[in-house]
């Protein structure tokens, strides 16, 4: 007889998949130590999981065996183990930030219907690296491997207001004496673009065209990638809280999550 509750069935497919419940119910416990980010007394932890308490604890054990959890003996909150905090570690090497970006600006693209580009901070600046092209036509004159001015695009001042100054200082006082701005106006620019986790482009660097640009952050809180929506300013709403800022924020918070970042 076969016991293996885990193997796929014929017919079984993705979410149809059968699964074995008391995994998914001890997971529980689990998810909620992770939801709360400190060590949880046992009724805590298992109101969060949705359990009375007596039916937690024999999870608690098996996963302290495991080295999932941690006891600690003084306070008898519940953390995270060591073997967690292994396996997280290894998901968090094995992540490459624009394999996890790509396949979610695509997403966007079509949802928004507007192009959707990738930049990274490169050698000589933010340096797009995907373009994601909607399905109807938008031109844009942009390419892979296009360096993004750092004061004079959404792209660019994404990375000169979320990097640490030491990456920037030398490209900022090279293309802050071609700007018409003071010191106070581009520091007043970058604190917006913190506030509201976007920056905006309207007609620059490219004429008729807008542009909004969201920071991803790793796990380390440090800035990985920026994801810039596009189009023709007849088509693309500018508003901070527009629907394309709004789905924007969303898909960049998103690859951020995956990437491990917390709050």
């Amino acid at each position: 007889m076969n016991h293996d509750l885990g193997a796929e069935r014929p017919g079984e497919r993705g979410n149809d998949r059968r699964g074995i419940q008391s995994i998914e119910v001890g997971g529980a416990l689990l998810q909620a130590l992770v939801r709360e980010g400190a060590p949880m007394i046992l009724k805590d932890l298992a109101r969060e999981a949705g359990m009375p308490p007596a039916k937690a604890h024999p999870y608690l054990v098996s996963f302290g065996k495991l080295g999932l959890i941690e006891q600690d003996p003084l306070t008898g909150r519940y953390g995270l183990g060591a073997f967690a905090l292994q396996m997280g570690l290894t998901a968090l090497h094995g992540l490459n930030p624009l394999r996890v970006a790509a396949p979610e600006a695509a997403r966007l693209s079509d949802e928004i219907q507007q192009n959707v580009a990738i930049a990274v901070w490169g050698n000589q600046g933010p340096t797009i690296v995907s373009i994601e092209e909607c399905s109807r036509q938008v031109h844009v004159n942009m390419r892979v491997g296009t360096v993004m001015d750092l004061l004079n695009s959404a792209t660019g001042r994404t990375f000169a207001a979320f990097l640490p100054a030491r990456m920037t200082t030398a490209l900022i006082a090279d293309e802050f004496a071609r700007q018409a701005l003071t010191r106070e106006q581009l520091e007043s620019e970058f604190a917006e673009i913190r506030r509201e986790r976007l920056a905006r482009a309207l007609g620059k660097p490219i004429p008729g065209i807008n542009a909004f640009t969201a920071p991803v952050f790793d796990h380390t809180g440090h800035l990985a990638l920026a994801i810039t929506a596009m189009g023709p300013s007849s088509s693309f709403d500018p508003d901070w809280n527009g629907s394309i800022a709004r789905k924007l924020r969303t898909c960049a918070e998103a690859i951020s999550a995956r990437l491990g970042k917390t709050g």
